[in-house]
């Protein structure tokens, strides 16, 4: 039997899910994902090379929750990998409030304090919790083990982690946490991997996809981020948001008559790309629309992230390089393009070639800002995390 550590992030409609072997020296065997959970539910599963060993729809109605989308995979998993023995269980957490700065071993007193966050991040939090209780349920009395993506911000300095608001609403947790975190924390490793002298510098990193912020890294740490209080705040997103003037949620409220369901569920699942285009808030799709919505919503994608590179250049004192990230990041050569359209006052130059082709560095050879395309991993970062806590 190989000792194996299975890494899980449960989301509203899709669980992403990997496997991987050994304590130490971690080694991926199986990842994977079920999408349309509570619809039209499939399943893909690859082995490390990126072969693919399964595909397929699963049957109509059967899959609700994550929970029964996990009793799934963890079926197939058995079925693929039936020598894998389960250690341990690592979690996806996207809120751990003030209380954690790195992972835990998720007992009942932890699950209480998670849950009481559900709140800050309604879209998130419940569902990585029920990931949790399936898992429980599917490999008792193995240790549970939450990572956050809050975490990675805790080093935010206090201004940027304060609203001006009364200051007992900071003690009562209201402030700057930041999201993405195991991302960005998987970035930073990384960097130091493949350009190491830049790992001291200043360093922004654009995770771009459904859910899309920035961060300010210096000497590996975050010191700024576009997302706040919530992951609505920041860049918009495939159907969040983004920075919004409160005011706006009072005027909703007092002259619409809007309540707070109903303006949440505007502000998570209706508006970004989404509510811009009026058509999806798939990127590939709006790419090659040829509605003027379409093109307006990608208009303010690009100005919002241009904006967003200057004010973390500002939090840093300079820039040293800019690395994107994450789906959009990393395949959508023409959002990249035209984010780095005239930037070379900031010392952002792109070589159109190596951009189009998603190399490792797009940047060109006289470009002072160095730019990067480095494909995200949290499911090993995840990993790394459990192994560590474990050992």
């Amino acid at each position: 039997m190989k000792n194996s550590i299975l890494t899980l992030n449960a989301g509203s409609s899709s669980v992403k899910f990997a496997l991987f072997d050994g304590d130490n020296d971690l080694a991926l065997n199986l990842k994977g994902q079920v999408d349309g959970i509570g619809s039209d539910a499939r399943m893909k599963i690859k082995r490390a090379d990126g072969s693919v060993v399964v595909e397929r729809d699963l049957e109509e109605g059967k899959i609700q929750s994550p929970s029964d989308a996990l009793t799934t995979v963890i079926d197939e998993l058995r079925a693929i990998a039936p020598d894998a023995k389960v250690q341990a269980v690592g979690h996806r957490i996207v809120h751990g409030g003030v209380h954690f700065e790195g992972p835990v071993l998720l007992d009942d007193a932890v699950l209480k304090t998670l849950a009481d966050l559900t709140p800050f991040a309604p879209l998130h939090q419940p569902h990585n919790l029920a990931g949790v209780a399936a898992a429980q349920a599917a490999f008792p009395n193995v240790p549970q083990i939450g990572c956050f993506d809050t975490a990675f911000h805790r080093s935010h300095p206090w201004v940027n982690d304060t609203f001006a608001l009364p200051r007992e609403l900071y003690d009562k947790g209201v402030r700057r946490f930041g999201f993405h975190g195991l991302s960005y924390e998987y970035i930073s490793m990384k960097l130091d991997e493949v350009a190491p002298h830049y790992q001291d510098g200043n360093v922004v990193v654009a995770h771009l996809g459904n859910g899309a912020s920035m961060c300010a890294i210096r000497d590996g740490h975050s010191v700024g981020s576009t997302m706040g209080f919530s992951a609505l705040d920041g860049l918009p997103m495939g159907t969040r948001c983004g920075q919004l003037d409160p005011g706006v949620v009072l005027y909703l409220m007092d002259q619409l008559k809007m309540n707070a369901s109903e303006i949440e569920n505007m502000l998570y699942r209706e508006s970004g790309l989404k509510g811009l285009s009026g058509l999806s808030n798939d990127m590939r799709e709006l790419l090659t629309s040829s509605d003027p919505h379409a093109a307006q919503a990608l208009d303010y994608f690009v100005f919002r992230i241009r904006r967003e590179i200057g004010a973390m250049a500002a939090v840093l004192g300079g820039l040293d390089a800019v690395v994107f990230t994450g789906g959009i990041g990393e395949n959508a050569f023409q959002i990249r393009e035209r984010i780095c359209d005239d930037m070379d006052w900031i010392g952002m130059e792109l070589e159109e070639t190596r951009n189009r082709q998603n190399a490792e560095i797009i940047s060109s050879d006289r470009s002072r800002v160095r730019l990067f395309v480095l494909p995200t991993n949290e499911e090993l970062m995840i990993a790394r995390h459990v192994a560590g806590l474990m050992a």
